[in-house]
């Protein structure tokens, strides 16, 4: 994706059709309530309301979890998880920072030469319904073009950094060739000084399990560093696909 590009994005009609509300900063957050296949209605409400951007927060298969981890920082964890990841043959998508893409090069390319995906976390990680259109673009295409020239990888998916979305910001993801992932699972992981308890914390992930989940992890987490095997062995044991 070049700089070039970004110039003829601010002058598209694809991001000037937006109604005005379009611009609006909302929190996302998946809900408690749930349907009969233990699907959050929040998540699927969110499909239905922006899939048209390219904007999920859970998918159509049915058989798999996908496993996500937000990389903010290192906290000398990730290996771990990579070693835990590699043993279990399961594959994630790592959401990466600037910061992180820059600081962590043996283990970015310990990802992708495991398999597993890079993700646009934002360069900064700035909230994007706080910036402009031209920095929106970007804090995006900032972090995607190092990455190609760093890594030779073009990223494709993207998070929204501290969950928060506009309309304008799914489209202006999407109109620079990105998929919106948001998430249908996920636990209070990223409070480094107040980890949840592993067994309680392996249990309500457990609870939560559903098909076409995408379940939202920190690296940071001691707490998911101890319980990722089991829990991968446990969405197993229920039938799922990791």
């Amino acid at each position: 994706m070049r700089k070039e590009i970004i110039g003829a994005l601010l002058g598209a009609s694809l991001l000037t059709a937006l109604p005005v509300h379009a611009e609006t900063a909302i929190g996302y957050g998946q809900g408690t309530q749930v349907n009969a296949e233990n699907v959050p209605l929040g998540a699927l409400d969110f499909n239905t309301q922006y899939r048209r951007y390219g904007a999920y927060a859970t998918t159509p298969d049915t058989r798999r979890i996908i496993l996500t981890f937000d990389q903010g920082y290192e906290n000398g964890y990730t290996a771990d998880i990579l070693d835990t990841l590699k043993e279990k043959h399961a594959t994630a998508i790592f959401f990466l920072t600037g910061d992180y893409a820059k600081r962590e090069p043996e283990l970015v390319r310990r990802m992708i030469a495991e398999g597993h995906m890079l993700g646009n976390h934002g360069m900064t990680h700035a909230s994007l319904p706080h910036l402009s259109r031209a920095e929106q673009i970007e804090e995006l295409s900032a972090l995607h073009d190092y990455v190609v020239e760093k890594y030779s990888y073009p990223m494709q998916y993207f998070r929204c950094p501290c969950g928060e979305y506009s309309e304008t910001a799914l489209q202006t993801a999407q109109s620079l060739g990105y998929k919106t992932i948001f998430w249908s699972g996920a636990h209070v992981d990223w409070l480094t000084d107040d980890q949840p308890d592993p067994q309680a914390a392996l249990d309500k992930l457990t609870a939560q399990a559903h098909g076409g989940e995408i379940l939202l992890l920190h690296s940071v987490s001691s707490t998911n560093t101890q319980i990722l095997g089991k829990l991968i062995d446990t969405f197993r044991e229920k039938g799922f696909i990791v």
